[in-house]
């Protein structure tokens, strides 16, 4: 345990704050799939009927998505409940959106038998932004994609920032 503190203590600023928000954001998002469905969790996400290709990133935006990944897969190991892939997926997500990083996530199903024969159905979820996969990558391969949603970055006059051509924005109250 003490080597688990030493090696948080060792990491930059940067890294603790994505820690520790990818670390109570993923109990918050297991509250959440536990007393909501999971339509009002997807609500304002476009949602696709199947497999669509996640959106080109800029190196920046790549380096961002590929950091949440890390503070969400290092987290989900500490949690004292259980942080699924789904649990993953929808945190990283959130952490995504608000740092303006486009992406897609998938929800995949597999009918794989048991022993006995029984159908045994199993999903998995899984997200990707610029073609690279942030959560999720493990076993993937294993199921047939159902489902994904996606979410744009905002663009610059969305949020009321400086255009690129040095003029200042014109806010709307």
């Amino acid at each position: 345990m003490l080597d688990l503190a030493q090696k948080f203590i060792k990491l930059d600023a940067y890294r603790k704050r994505l820690f520790i928000r990818a670390f109570f954001l993923l109990g918050f998002i297991r509250l959440r799939l536990l007393v909501t469905s999971f339509k009002v969790l997807v609500a304002g996400l476009k949602p696709h009927g199947g497999e669509v290709l996640p959106p080109l990133q800029e190196p920046s935006a790549q380096k961002t998505a590929r950091d949440v990944g890390w503070a969400v897969s290092a987290a989900a190991n500490f949690t004292p409940w259980k942080s699924t892939c789904l649990v993953q997926v929808l945190a990283a997500q959130r952490m995504l959106k608000k740092r303006r990083v486009a992406g897609v996530f998938f929800i995949g199903a597999t009918n794989a038998e048991t022993e006995n024969g029984v159908p045994n159905f199993q999903a998995h979820a899984w997200l990707m932004c610029g073609g690279e996969f942030i959560t999720g990558e493990s076993g993937h391969r294993d199921y047939t994609v159902i489902s994904s949603f996606s979410w744009p970055e905002r663009r610059n006059q969305d949020l009321n920032e400086a255009p690129s051509t040095g003029q200042r924005p014109v806010v709307y109250v």
